[in-house]
């Protein structure tokens, strides 16, 4: 008997196995019980009995209570408690050989025999090892036999959705379909809410859950109150509405709270509150900044707007400031009356609008009271529908700037003439004195044929009287004759190059703006190459190839594009800096050189060719990337281990292989002088310039010679692979994803390799068509022998033409040795001296 009370079977193991047979006596026997109720539970939650008549709720729950009780009475019929034996019996039907089985039973015979004592000792002894490592068993909770249809999950999958979509407080709402039933069970009661604006953003409140005596609403809130019980079991008395409660005894009540007040709830379970409004207050809306004239004669003008609960809308009412007008001239004459200028404000698309900075951007160039001085006042408005101004705000309605001084005139006009239409006579008298000698005055016959044609037709119109449509009409003339007269649309780029340089002239004059200043010296790059590309086209005409050009001072012109645009980013730099006086004379010895330059076709002097241009270009390009790549490189190094890179880089600041490009080339391609001497930089100002770098190569695509030919579609394709290279590299930059950005920049410049050689035959191909080119190449070829004495590419490759590596795939050799100089440039354990020839052998390629 000790054996068979003392049996070794873990105590865990035989409780968990007897915990699981009381759960499937209990699933087995009350399934039913469980799944009736989970469905009465469902239907109670989702409100099913607010949707039909109460005979039919009271109806169904009879039969459903009747269920139950049926349910639970079969399933405690049908309950039986499993027993210690019986979890013991379970556990040993999972064991091989039935060990508890054999540590209970006796030994029948050979009890006096000692081998066959010790024979069944040792049995027991093997029975025992077993029985001590029996696992808990499983239950079989499976009742797909007992409930073939599935009728469980179908009550649960009901009140899953319930709990998701429903609620519990509905289950009371079955007492309130019996009169007096309410008062019966728990007595009079009542619900309330309190419900902030929509706007406000704010959740609503239960009022019986509001322990606090004062209670903080926003203004405009509705609160709504529902009593339970017997009319005038309860009542209400609140003084935050304007009328008050009319009929406190009512069954629900609804109002808006609109002041601070009382609010009472007399009754058997009655509250009180000192209710505190949280008034909505007006927003806020101010000038953030002077108002500025944006390229393109656009108005900017930053505004900053509050509001508690975010503003709404925003308008800017602009209002001429009369008693500021200098009344002279055209503007002598009394105004004719009209209408401010109202613009909406920019909302943000994003974020909240409690608190935020934007910027008005307008263009009133062409408004009657452009460059007058106007008050400029801001509305805001919120979701309350309350408005908010600034201070009105003096300023000169910003507007375009004409530089040219016919076209300054003729805006000047128009100006008057909207003032008032008494200055028809007066603005057709100035027109017809300014055209009438017009030799040597007007630039373009075009521009003088429109002016006298407005003339002629303002002189008809005021004869009989100038109208408002006609006035309109005749201002819109004038302002599209000076848009042709300030931009032009002349065919000789000589001309359309001095123009920019008088405009420029006139803005430094007028003090422009740095938005203008750009604007201008974009305008005059383009006109210099336009004229650079029609001299060198006039020359080629002409056949005039004289290697040995001179200027009027006898002075051999050697001077290249970067000279050029050397000269053009020192004049902008001295404007932006407002060195006036130094801009100027910059600018009339650039127009001193631009007057005596001839340009030839032969290499080094003078102006290169268009093929030559745009070879070299590639060439600096290329050296850009491997800069930009190189210097990824090192800041993945750095990276892993940082500190070793730091004596590297400061031996390569500045160069064109390390740091981007030096000082020679600021300005060229929205690249600026802040990317030479400042050591090492972050990967954003890396993403930046691998931006203007992709921009620049964009520029140079646009001027491609060679379209039309096998070789130089073959160069555009390979260019917008690089182009698309150099995309991905500076997407991976601004990632900080330093690896994916050099692999990225390595297919770029591979991409520049293949758009040059292709550029390259393509240039080969149309010069073997121009007998005298080879001669004047080859000469060039055999004095520019690199350091190990080899012979450069032809057209301007930065590449040998010797074969230095052989096979079939020489590209992919080419950049395993490029990844091999690289990985030993990061050891930095080598000598110096060979770490400085790796650093100039990346440099170079």
């Amino acid at each position: 008997m000790n054996a068979r009370h003392n049996l070794p079977i873990p105590r865990l193991s035989l409780w968990l196995t007897h915990a699981g047979m009381l759960a499937e006596q209990v699933l087995r026997a009350f399934w039913p019980f469980f799944s009736i109720f989970m469905a009465i539970l469902a239907a109670l939650m989702l409100g099913l009995q607010d949707h039909v008549r109460v005979e039919m709720v009271w109806a169904v729950g009879v039969v459903a209570v009747i269920g139950l009780l049926v349910a639970l009475v079969w399933g405690i019929r049908r309950f039986h408690l499993p027993r210690r034996a019986e979890a013991l019996m379970r556990v040993d039907a999972s064991l091989p050989g039935r060990p508890i089985q054999a540590l209970m039973d006796d030994q029948a015979i050979g009890a006096m025999d000692a081998d066959s004592v010790a024979l069944w000792q040792a049995h027991q002894t093997r029975m025992a090892q077993r029985a001590a490592q029996a696992e808990p068993v499983k239950p079989d909770l499976r009742l797909a036999d007992r409930d073939p249809y599935a009728l469980r999950y179908s009550a649960l999958l009901a009140l899953v959705i319930a709990v998701l979509f429903g609620s519990f407080w509905r289950i009371g709402s079955v007492a309130e379909m019996t009169p007096g039933a309410a008062t019966a069970g728990q007595g009079p009661s009542w619900e309330g809410w309190v419900e902030p604006p929509r706007y406000t953003g704010l959740p609503t409140l239960y009022l019986a859950d509001q322990s606090d005596p004062i209670l903080s609403v926003p203004q405009g809130s509705r609160i709504t109150l529902r009593f339970y019980g017997e009319v005038g079991d309860h009542s209400l008395t609140e003084t935050t509405s304007p009328l008050g409660a009319e009929d406190g005894s009512e069954v629900e009540q609804d109002f808006l709270a609109t002041r601070s007040g009382q609010l009472t709830i007399d009754g058997p379970a009655g509250r009180n509150w000192a209710v505190n409004i949280i008034a909505d207050t007006s927003p806020k809306i101010a000038i953030a900044d002077e108002a500025e004239t944006e390229a393109g004669g656009r108005m900017k003008l930053p505004f900053t707007a509050v509001d508690d609960y975010g503003v709404v809308s925003g308008s800017a009412v602009i209002a001429l400031d009369l008693a500021e007008v200098s009344r002279s001239y055209g503007l002598a004459a009394v105004p004719e009356p009209r209408e401010v200028i109202t613009v909406e404000l920019p909302m943000p698309i994003t974020g909240d609008r409690i608190d935020f900075t934007e910027d008005l951007i307008e263009d009133f160039s062409q408004h009657p009271w452009a460059h007058l001085p106007v008050k400029i006042t801001l509305m805001a408005r919120d979701a309350a529908d309350q408005e908010g101004h600034s201070n009105p705000y003096q300023t000169t309605l910003p507007a375009r700037r004409f530089f040219d001084p016919l076209a300054a005139a003729v805006i000047e006009q128009r100006r008057d003439l909207l003032w008032a239409r008494d200055n028809a006579t007066r603005v057709s008298q100035i027109l017809r004195a300014v055209s009438h000698l017009p030799e040597g005055f007007f630039r373009s016959d075009t521009a003088y044929l429109r002016l006298r044609v407005t003339l002629r037709r303002l002189e008809m119109f005021d004869d009989y009287g100038l109208t408002l449509e006609q006035q309109e009409e005749i201002a819109q003339a004038l302002w599209d004759l000076a848009i042709i007269i300030e931009d032009g649309t002349l065919a000789d780029a000589l001309e359309r190059m001095r123009r920019a340089q008088e405009r420029l002239t006139e803005a430094m004059k007028n003090g422009a703006t740095d938005e203008e200043i750009a604007e201008l010296m974009q305008e005059l790059r383009e006109a210099t190459q336009d004229y650079m590309r029609q001299l060198q086209r006039l020359a080629q005409e002409n056949g005039e190839f004289d290697e040995n050009q001179q200027g009027e001072n006898g002075e051999s012109l050697q001077m290249t594009q970067d000279d050029l645009q050397r000269m053009m980013d020192r004049i902008q730099e001295l404007m932006e800096q407002g060195r006036m006086a130094e801009a100027q004379q910059a600018l009339e010895e650039f127009q001193r050189m631009m007057e005596n330059m001839r340009v030839t076709q032969g290499q080094g002097q003078g102006q290169q060719s268009e093929g030559q241009q745009a070879m070299e270009g590639l060439a600096e390009t290329l050296r850009e990337q491997q800069g930009l790549s190189d210097q990824a490189f090192r800041d993945l190094q750095e990276q892993f281990n940082p500190g070793a890179q730091a004596g590297e880089s400061q031996g390569n600041e500045g160069r064109n292989g390390g740091q981007g490009r030096g000082q020679s080339h600021e300005g060229q391609g929205g690249r600026g002088s802040d990317q030479q001497g400042d050591g090492q930089q972050g990967q954003g100002s890396l993403a930046d310039r691998q931006q203007a770098l992709r921009d620049e190569l964009g520029r140079q695509q646009q001027n491609l010679p060679g379209a039309g030919t096998p070789e130089g579609d073959a160069a555009r394709d390979a260019l917008g692979r690089a182009g698309r290279a150099m995309d991905e590299a500076e997407n991976a930059l601004r990632n900080d994803d330093l690896a994916d950005a050099i692999d990225n920049q390595s297919e770029a410049m591979e991409a520049l390799r293949e758009g040059m050689r292709s550029l390259g035959e393509a240039l080969a191909q149309n010069q073997q068509n121009q007998p005298g080119q080879g001669s004047q190449e080859g000469d060039m070829q055999a004095n520019s022998r690199d350091p190990l004495g080899r012979n450069p590419g032809s057209n301007g490759s930065i590449s040998t033409d010797d074969s230095l590596l052989q096979g079939e795939d020489v590209y992919r050799r080419a950049r395993e040795l490029l990844d091999e100089i690289r990985r030993r440039t990061g050891e930095t354990d080598r000598p110096q001296i060979e770490l400085e020839y790796l650093k100039r052998l990346l440099e170079r390629f």
